[in-house]
């Protein structure tokens, strides 16, 4: 696996999943750890301060598989919100927490059923809450 991209987060979204990381367990949720460890390495900045390139909680980004080609727009969402039908992917889903922090450009491997890996590039976010003043979702 190659070197993990550095990543950035705002400091409402670290303190929002941090809340989230001692809610649940490890057993029920075991993306959670993968989660914990992407915050330990985060590089973490005001909202006001979050570049407009960075995918953040409630982020729609339009990402590429780069083993299939294929284009997908995904929304970063709380477990609660998840539908994977309509794109809504949790935070706790392997590609949930790799996409958090990553900008466009950034690619990332993870994990997929079968023990392979697969590798997404972000192409575009087409929403990120902190560029539209919207700090409260």
């Amino acid at each position: 696996m190659s070197a993990l991209p550095s990543i950035t987060i705002s400091s409402l979204d670290y303190d929002r999943l941090t809340s989230l990381i001692e809610s649940v367990s490890a057993r029920d949720f075991p993306g959670i750890t993968t989660l914990e460890n992407e915050l330990e390495r985060a590089d973490v900045v005001e909202p006001s301060a979050m570049p407009a390139d960075v995918v953040t909680m409630n982020s729609r980004v339009r990402v590429v598989d780069a083993a299939t080609g294929e284009e997908r727009e995904l929304t970063l969402v709380y477990p609660r919100d998840a539908n994977f039908e309509q794109g809504q992917i949790s935070i706790l889903a392997p590609v949930g927490s790799a996409l958090l922090g990553l900008s466009v450009g950034q690619s990332i491997a993870w994990p997929v059923p079968g023990g392979k890996e697969t590798q997404v590039t972000v192409l575009a976010i087409t929403y990120q809450p902190e560029a539209a003043g919207d700090l409260h979702r």
